[in-house]
């Protein structure tokens, strides 16, 4: 008897298979967004808000895309607002405080460690790393995720993979 590798079915606009796709996603949605954040107080409440839009467009859902990789998608936008609302929030405070930075200077927060490093990156690359080596997702996968065509993730991954090892580097040079 062959085991079905497939993924679970959802039906689009059905309220009990949407309940299951919470069921069944919630902790990954939360780990990547944990990952990414690196506050898991934030990343609770973008799951939550990404849960609130998933489930008002959760009608309008293509089965084409798996549904966690649509849902992660949603995740992920709901993430990067947040995380620029939050920038722009702290470069303003940080200007009131003490003025405009020196350009010259390093970042005198930057910690150690691949969290650290994948705080760094912009979003949509620490998404791509935690997506394929963290979730084990398929280009296609990630495609649907990100909402970007399946031949381009190759290239952003390997980007991604770049700029995480540079700053890697560039901690081990401190």
């Amino acid at each position: 008897m062959e085991m079905s590798t497939d993924r679970p079915s959802y039906r689009p606009g059905n309220r009990e298979d949407f309940d299951r796709l919470f069921r069944d996603s919630y902790r990954r949605i939360l780990y990547t967004l944990t990952r990414i954040l690196r506050d898991p107080s934030a990343a609770e409440e973008c799951a939550q808000e990404a849960f609130v839009q998933a489930y008002r467009a959760w009608g309008r859902w293509k089965p084409e895309a798996p549904a966690e990789a649509w849902l992660h998608r949603i995740a992920l936008n709901v993430a990067i607002s947040y995380r620029r609302r939050e920038r722009l929030r702290g470069l303003g405070e940080t200007l009131r405080r003490v003025g405009r930075p020196n350009p010259d200077s390093r970042d005198p927060e930057a910690g150690v460690g691949l969290a650290q490093a994948l705080r760094r990156l912009p979003p949509r690359d620490a998404a791509l790393i935690v997506l394929r080596h963290h979730h084990g997702y398929t280009n296609r996968e990630i495609a649907a995720a990100l909402g970007v065509p399946e031949s381009t993730v190759s290239s952003r991954l390997a980007g991604a993979k770049e700029r995480l090892r540079a700053q890697l580097d560039w901690e081990e040079d401190r």
